[in-house]
This record gives structure tokens, C-alpha cells and sequence, in this order.
């Protein structure tokens, strides 16, 4: 197992073992998981991530292709684009999403209400500043 890969590992049973809530360097923090299947691979995979409630709709969530700042998009951003929908664990719910891809000023508010609230955001933006621009997917819940 990577150390990646491990270490999402932890996050994953920490979220499970606590309704949702997780510690360390991502306590308080609202966190996802995301159940996605590998484009090419066909493997599915639950990815861990931080999101922002969408402020009009409280069936959409946001989340961010940040990858910490490097200088490519993560696999699970082409998993999702690619598939146009995922299953997702909120606290102790799960359900199905569709995906949508958001651009433009509505992305770049969005991105700057993260980067607010989470400044490690802004300086994943920074880090990736002339290199790519951080995609913003919307998760809507699927009723």
C-alpha cells in the first residue's frame, strides 16, 4: 500500500469510527468521502476530501481538485468528470450524487470562500498560480 494511500486508510476509518468527524490537521474541518471508479482502471476507490455546503442548496456540496497544490489535477477529478456521478459519505448518511464542473466567476467564488474559511486553499492556488487553475466540482444529491 502507498503512503497515500494508507494514509487515506486512516481518514477513512476515523470517519467511519466517529459519525463523520475526523482529527489531526483536518478536525472541524466538514469531510467527504467519495466512492469513485477508476476511468481506465475500472477499481473502485473512496477518496477522502474536505467540501463547502453550497449556500443556496443544501443538496449540493463542493469539493476541490486541490491536490495539495501540485501541478496536476488528481485521478479522482477525471474519475468524476469522466463517470458524472459518484456515491458519497456525509456524517452517517451515504447516497448518490451527480457531478458538475464549475467555472468561471461562480468557480472563482467559490474557491475564494475555501480559501477564506481553509487558508492551507490559498496556498495550494498559489503553488499552482500560471500552472492550472483548481477545479471546483458541485456534488448534488440525487433524491
Amino acid at each position: 500500500m502507498t503512503e497515500s494511500a494508507d494514509w487515506n486508510t486512516q481518514i477513512i476509518n476515523e470517519f467511519h469510527a466517529n459519525e463523520g468527524r475526523v482529527g489531526g490537521a483536518f478536525e472541524g474541518a466538514p469531510m467527504i468521502l467519495v466512492h469513485h471508479v477508476g476511468r481506465k482502471s475500472g477499481k473502485q476507490t473512496v477518496t477522502p476530501m474536505m467540501y463547502l455546503a453550497d449556500e443556496n442548496d443544501p443538496d449540493t456540496v463542493h469539493v476541490f481538485a486541490s491536490k495539495a497544490g501540485a501541478p496536476t489535477n488528481p485521478a479522482w477529478y477525471y474519475n468524476l468528470t469522466a463517470a458524472g456521478s459518484a456515491r458519497v459519505e456525509i456524517g452517517t448518511e451515504e447516497f448518490d450524487v451527480t457531478v458538475t464542473e464549475i467555472t468561471g466567476d461562480d468557480r472563482d467564488r467559490i474557491y475564494a470562500e475555501q480559501a477564506r474559511r481553509y487558508p492551507g486553499f490559498a496556498g495550494y492556488a498559489e503553488k499552482t498560480a500560471g500552472i492550472r487553475v483548481i477545479p471546483v466540482l458541485a456534488l448534488h444529491r440525487i433524491r
